[in-house]
């Protein structure tokens, strides 16, 4: 909520001598089923570029839905690792892709990418639990989302097909969460964000998995149960099948 706010400024407030940056996205609903290994869309987009301008420089956002995350630290105490101490992220992006047309300490300055979230090492939860300094834990939990493939930094991916028309590819991996995403375009001129757009994405599962899903949170004592029984059955029906004769 707080990205798009400033994203609403941002159009809003904009002067009227500055560039009019539009964006889309070659989809804007996934649908996961069983066999769904991953896909990718494309973001595109043109800006209008005024006579006598020069360098401008588009960066491309894919973030959501927004999840809490608890990171546990395991210290080796008398012979056993236990877990002694954690620290909750909460508002933390469960994917985040950054697409720019070159690297970002070239784009803006360090204060602007983490006013808008832009770059893994600059996103910032809405809040921090824990008892010691929690960026130690912040930093454990990026190094696991990228190592998972959810949280992904492209710079230079961003091709320019003309002098206004741009567009890349942005992967969607088989372990990203359901929910709405937001699709992000911010165009930068001199160190500063001059137009910027957002597009909503919505990732959703369908057939037997979403009926199951569905079931599972609507009533999970009955699920439970349920799961319990076909458990009970299948081993009922494995011990017919394979017993050996007397």
């Amino acid at each position: 909520m707080r990205r798009l706010t400033l994203i609403l400024l941002l159009i809003v407030a904009a002067p009227a001598r500055a560039e009019d940056l539009v964006s889309g996205i070659s989809q804007d609903v996934i649908q996961i089923t069983s066999n769904y290994t991953g896909t990718s869309i494309v973001v595109f987009g043109a800006i209008e570029r005024p006579l006598g301008s020069d360098g401008r420089d588009i960066v491309v956002v894919v973030r959501g839905p927004g999840t809490d995350m608890t990171v546990r630290r395991r210290d080796h105490i008398a012979g056993v690792w236990v877990n002694a101490d954690a620290a909750k992220l909460v508002g933390m992006p469960a994917y985040y892709y950054m697409a720019s047309t070159k690297p970002l300490d070239e784009i803006a300055p360090a204060a602007d990418l983490t006013r808008y979230g832009i770059g893994v090492e600059h996103l910032t939860p809405q809040q921090i639990a824990s008892h010691h300094d929690p960026k130690p834990f912040q930093e454990a939990a990026l190094r696991h989302l990228e190592r998972e493939g959810l949280y992904t930094e492209a710079p230079g991916s961003i091709d320019f097909l003309s002098e206004s028309l741009f567009r890349t590819r942005v992967p969607v991996p088989a372990g990203v969460a359901r929910g709405q995403y937001n699709v992000e375009v911010y165009l930068f001129r001199g160190g500063q964000v001059v137009s910027a757009q957002s597009t909503p994405l919505f990732i959703d599962q369908t057939g037997l998995e979403r009926r199951l899903f569905n079931f599972a949170h609507n009533s999970p004592l009955i699920y439970g149960l349920a799961a319990v029984a076909m458990s009970i059955l299948l081993g009922w029906i494995s011990s017919v099948l394979f017993r050996r004769p007397a």
